[in-house]
């Protein structure tokens, strides 16, 4: 019964979250971002710097950070869509190409058109155009995401206060919210760190490879990294696309190769490791909170599936002594549990 009652309040607020994620996910992604620069006003204070000088330093970095985020992927989205339509023509040919080849092969010519539709070089454009659009909505938040910014980092100073005080009273709660604090931070160390790597890699890769606008596809690379497991195929699409209709199928497959050696075993196969090893998650679950947010909070879920699920993770099982089952499932194998 108390599982059946928890599935369906799950359920309930699942449903709930979904229907408010246009709140919901930049509250947390603002979260996110007074977490991650929050040592910094600590440092601050412990030098002896006022908090009237701190708030607005901590407000400004935490302002700044949006800004490099929101700028680096309209940046790539502008950059591709001017890019496509001055490869139409051979888009075109390509086409023409590739539906000759499989006549000569015996499908039907009109499988051959209904393909060649398929793979129309303005639908590809429109596609762009769509994306820019929700990134011109992105830029739109950005009036609403700055006051969230503004408020939370003018709390922030004094976190450290409060939580002394809910420890007074639920000891279990500080810890929990302390480990949330201290994993996200650790989460965005480790990404950040490998995100530069397997963007200086791909942007020399794809210089030597001959691609142009080789800066935009490594910014792409880094801000894609925040996605687990399969960020690296978002980041390969407009590279291995412009490989195709500059050099043809095979500078496709070089591009396809090179970032499957750099970005796939970097960050489906050595990243994940490191993050289970800071935020004590096995490979699993972080893959599974990828798919499970991104679907309740859209796109941004996605690049917040581990911040969230180590929030709810604090709140649903760090909490409460009698979960540590739960964490013992969620727990990368190598991570032993900390002891109280």
């Amino acid at each position: 019964m108390v599982l059946l009652v928890g599935a369906a309040a799950l359920v309930v607020v699942a449903a709930g979250v979904r229907a408010i994620a246009w709140l919901v996910g930049p509250v947390f992604l603002a979260l996110v971002i007074v977490i991650a620069i929050a040592p910094v006003a600590a440092a601050l204070r412990r030098h002896g710097w006022p908090r009237w000088l701190v708030t607005p330093i901590l407000v400004t970095l935490a302002c700044g950070t949006l800004l490099v985020v929101t700028f680096g992927i309209a940046f790539a989205a502008a950059h591709l869509a001017a890019l496509l339509p001055q490869y139409a023509g051979r888009a075109t040919q390509l086409t023409n190409d590739a539906t000759a080849t499989l006549a000569r092969l015996g499908i039907a010519s009109g499988q051959l058109k209904e393909a060649a539709a398929a793979v129309d070089p303005s639908k590809v454009v429109a596609v762009v155009s769509r994306l820019l659009g929700g990134v011109a909505g992105i830029v739109s938040d950005l009036v609403f995401l700055f006051a969230l910014l503004l408020f939370l980092g003018a709390e922030s100073v004094g976190v450290r206060e409060r939580i002394a005080t809910i420890a007074a009273d639920r000891p279990g709660i500080a810890r929990a919210l302390g480990r949330f604090a201290v994993g996200t931070r650790r989460y965005l160390v480790v990404t950040t760190v490998f995100g530069l790597i397997v963007a200086a890699l791909d942007t020399i890769a794809l210089a030597i490879i001959g691609i142009p606008q080789v800066i935009t596809w490594g910014v792409l690379a880094f801000v894609t990294n925040y996605i687990p497991n399969i960020g690296f195929l978002l980041g390969l699409v407009p590279p291995a696309l412009l490989g195709l209709l500059i050099g043809g199928p095979s500078e496709m497959v070089i591009v396809i190769v090179v970032y499957i050696a750099l970005n796939f075993v970097l960050q489906s196969l050595v990243q994940p490791r490191f993050v289970g090893d800071a935020v004590g998650l096995s490979a699993t679950v972080t893959f599974l909170a990828l798919v499970f947010w991104a679907w309740l909070l859209g796109p941004l879920g996605a690049i917040l599936a581990i911040p969230a699920t180590l929030l709810a993770k604090a709140m649903l099982v760090d909490i409460d002594p009698r979960a540590r089952w739960a964490d013992a499932l969620m727990r990368d194998a190598r991570k032993q549990p900390e002891r109280e």
